[in-house]
C-alpha cells in the first residue's frame, strides 16, 4: 500500500522495503523506457522499465519536488515583517507609517526562489515539502555591511547579471510611497549618480538594509523617472535621473540648492545605449562621503552641494569637491576634498592656498584702509566683517575661516598616514594661526581669526568605526589625538585661553605694579613710617618743594610740626603782648609823679 505524500494528487511514497531512487534534475532526459507521471518532480511515482539493474520488472520511485525552476502549486501565507503588519489589512494601521505598508501579495513565477533544503531525508519516506519562507529573501547590495547594521539577505544565489541589485522577492512586492521616490528624486539631482547602498546610507541609514531603497529605484524606473546608467566593477548599479526625473527633482528641490546636469543617454551607430563613462571612483568616493556624513546625523541629502565654485581674482577658480551645512550639529558650513592618495601633496597644498586667497577677498564696497587698521589691531571679528565669505557661509560663533577637511581613501593605512604627515608640514602657515601679543607675559593663546581650520580623515575609518563620521575619527592639523567632528572644530586653544590668560596677566601685572610702587612708597624721617596714599598722592600732585622739611614726614608728623610751629608764634606774640602791656603801665606811672607847676624836662 503507498500513502500520498502531501494534499496533491498523484504524489505517492513508495512501498515499505523498496529503495528510494532520486529523479533527475530538470533539463536531463529520463531513462530509457521511462515514464513520467503528472507533474513529475514533486514527490510523484515514476515507472522505468530497462536500465542497469531494473531489466523486465517493475521499478517505482518517489521523486523529490524541484529546488529551483519549477512554480509553487500553494497559496502563498501573508506576511508580517519588521516593515509592516499584516498584509490582509489595508491603510496605515497602529505603529505604522505610510512608508511601512506593502502591497497586496501576489505569485511570481518569474521571480520564484526555493533555498536549499535543511537535513536529509528519511530512509522510507521522503520529506514533505516545506513552506515557503515569510523572511526577506534579500541580498545586500554591497560587500560587507556597515558597522553597526544587520546584512539583510541570504547568500546570493546564481543569477542573471540584471538581478544583482535586486534579487528575487519572495513573499511580497513592496510598493514604495511619495515620501520616498521624492527622497531619492532629490538626492539623485544633487548628487547626479549614486548607488542603491549610497542612497540607504543617505536617506534611510535607520533601515535594515537597502531593499525598500532598491524597490524604489525600481518604481521610479517604470515611471520613466530614473535609469540604470552603467554596473560597477564591483557589480553594483549606478542610478541616474532622466529627462522626466531630472525636471521632477528640479521643482522638488528649493531654489537654493543648485541641481547636477543631467546624464543624457548616447547610443552607437546601431540604436543601442552606449553605459554611462562619466563616473569614476572618485565621484564614488565622494557620494559615499556625504552618505557616511548624512548617516551619521550631520545634516540631510539638502545639506550637500557638490562643485561649488570660487573664484579668483587672478582667473583661477577653486572647486570644492562637497559643501556640507548642518547647523543644527554645530557645523554651518565646511568644505570637503576628496582625495584619493593620487596626486601630488603639493596639489592640497595649492588648495588651501587658493582657499586661504579667497577667504581673503574683501566684499564689495568694503573700506580697505579700515580693514588693514581692525587687522594691525588684531580685531579678528571685525576684520571679517569687510570680508566677502561672510556673505555666502554662515559665521561660526567659532573664529576662523570655513573649515576645510581632507577625507582620504584608497591605497594603505600607511600611504594615507604619511600623506597627511606631509601635508601637515607643508601647509602650516595656513591653519597655524598667529600667537597672541604678551607670549612673555605667559600668554600662550593663538589668534585663528585669520587661520583656515583644516582636518583630515580617512573613509576607511569611518566606515570601520562603530559610531561612523560621529566617533572620533578625525583630527586637526597641528594636534594629535583623533577627535569628533565638533571637538576638531572648537578651538580650545583660541580666545577663550587668551581671555583667561589676559585676565591672569593682568592680575599679575597689577601685583606687580603694586610691589613696586610700594617699594618706591616715602618713609617718614621723623616717627619712620610710611606715607598713606592721600599723603603720597598729595605730594606727587603738588611736586616736591625745595627747602621744605616738611615734605619728609608723613601726615601725623606733618600736622604736629604745624601744630608746634604755630603754638610757638602764638607764645612769642604773647610775649610780644605783655611787654607791650608792660611798657605802657610803666610810662602812665611815671606820668602821675610829675606835679602841676613842675617843669618839664
Amino acid at each position: 500500500m503507498t500513502a500520498p505524500c502531501c494534499s496533491l494528487a498523484g504524489c505517492l511514497v513508495r512501498p515499505a522495503g523498496r529503495p528510494t531512487v532520486r529523479a533527475r534534475s530538470r533539463g536531463q532526459k529520463p531513462r530509457c523506457g521511462t515514464r513520467l507521471g503528472r507533474d513529475s518532480g514533486h514527490g510523484q511515482t515514476q515507472t522505468a522499465r530497462g536500465g542497469q539493474g531494473g531489466i523486465g520488472r517493475r521499478l517505482s520511485m518517489a521523486v523529490r519536488r524541484r529546488s529551483r525552476g519549477s512554480f509553487t502549486r500553494w497559496i502563498r501565507p501573508m506576511r508580517t515583517s519588521a516593515y509592516g503588519p499584516d498584509d490582509r489589512r489595508t491603510g496605515p494601521q497602529a505603529g505604522e507609517t505610510e512608508d511601512t505598508v506593502p502591497t497586496e501579495t501576489t505569485p511570481d513565477p518569474a521571480h520564484d526562489h526555493h533555498g536549499a533544503r535543511e537535513g536529509r531525508p528519511s530512509e522510507d519516506v521522503d520529506q514533505v515539502p516545506q513552506a515557503p519562507s515569510t523572511g526577506p529573501s534579500v541580498a545586500p547590495s554591497t560587500a560587507a555591511p556597515p558597522a553597526g547594521r544587520i546584512s539583510a539577505g541570504q547568500t546570493r544565489k546564481s543569477r542573471s547579471r540584471d538581478a544583482f541589485d535586486n534579487p528575487p522577492r519572495s513573499t511580497e512586492a513592496w510598493k514604495p510611497t511619495g515620501v520616498r521616490r521624492q527622497e531619492v528624486l532629490k538626492a539623485l539631482g544633487i548628487f547626479q549618480r549614486a548607488t542603491p547602498d549610497q542612497l540607504w546610507r543617505m536617506l534611510r541609514p535607520e533601515d535594515r538594509h537597502d531593499r525598500c531603497t532598491r524597490d524604489t529605484l525600481n518604481a521610479l524606473k517604470e515611471t520613466g523617472m530614473v535609469r540604470v546608467e552603467r554596473r560597477l566593477k564591483s557589480g553594483h548599479q549606478l542610478w541616474v535621473l532622466t529627462e522626466q526625473g531630472h525636471r521632477e527633482a528640479k521643482t522638488l528641490l528649493p531654489r537654493n540648492v543648485r541641481i547636477s546636469a543631467l546624464c543624457k543617454q548616447k547610443y552607437d551607430t546601431r540604436g543601442r545605449p552606449i553605459p554611462g563613462q562619466g563616473y569614476d571612483e572618485h565621484a564614488a568616493a565622494v557620494t559615499l562621503t556625504a552618505a557616511v556624513l548624512t548617516g551619521a546625523g550631520y545634516g540631510t541629502p539638502l545639506s550637500w552641494q557638490t562643485e561649488i565654485a570660487h573664484k579668483l581674482p587672478y582667473g583661477y577658480t577653486q572647486y570644492a569637491d562637497l559643501t556640507m551645512r548642518a547647523p543644527d550639529v554645530g557645523v554651518p558650513a565646511m568644505l570637503l576634498e576628496i582625495d584619493r592618495v593620487n596626486e601630488p601633496v603639493d596639489e592640497l597644498v595649492d588648495k588651501l592656498r587658493r582657499y586661504s586667497d579667497w577667504f581673503e577677498l574683501l566684499a564689495p564696497k568694503a573700506d580697505p584702509v579700515k580693514e588693514m587698521a581692525a587687522r594691525h589691531e588684531q580685531l579678528g571679528s571685525k576684520v571679517q566683517q569687510f570680508r566677502l565669505w561672510p556673505l555666502l557661509y554662515p559665521v561660526s560663533s567659532r573664529e576662523g575661516y570655513v573649515p576645510v577637511a581632507f577625507v582620504f581613501t584608497g591605497k594603505t593605512a600607511e600611504q594615507r598616514e604619511s600623506r597627511m604627515r606631509r601635508l601637515e608640514q607643508a601647509s602650516r602657515r595656513y591653519f597655524a594661526g598667529e600667537p597672541y601679543p604678551g607670549r612673555g607675559a605667559g600668554i600662550t593663546a593663538v589668534d585663528y581669526h585669520q587661520a583656515v581650520p583644516v582636518l583630515v580623515t580617512e573613509l576607511e575609518r569611518i566606515t570601520a568605526d562603530p559610531a561612523g563620521a560621529a566617533g572620533k575619527v578625525w583630527r586637526r592639523l597641528g594636534r594629535e589625538e583623533w577627535q569628533t567632528l565638533t571637538e576638531a572644530l572648537d578651538n580650545p586653544d583660541g580666545d577663550r585661553l587668551y581671555l583667561v590668560q589676559w585676565r591672569e596677566a593682568k592680575r599679575r601685572r597689577e601685583e606687580r605694579e603694586a610691589a613696586e610702587r610700594e617699594a618706591q612708597r616715602p618713609v617718614c624721617t621723623r616717627c619712620g613710617a610710611k606715607f598713606t596714599d592721600e599723603r603720597w598722592e598729595y605730594l606727587l600732585g603738588r611736586g616736591r618743594s625745595w627747602g621744605d622739611r616738611t615734605d619728609e614726614l608723613c601726615g601725623p608728623c606733618r600736622d604736629e610740626h604745624f601744630a608746634r610751629l604755630e603754638a610757638e608764634r602764638a607764645a612769642r606774640r604773647q610775649a610780644e603782648e605783655d611787654a607791650a602791656r608792660e611798657a605802657a603801665q610803666a610810662e602812665g606811672r611815671a606820668r602821675k609823679g610829675r606835679g602841676l607847676f613842675r617843669r618839664r624836662t
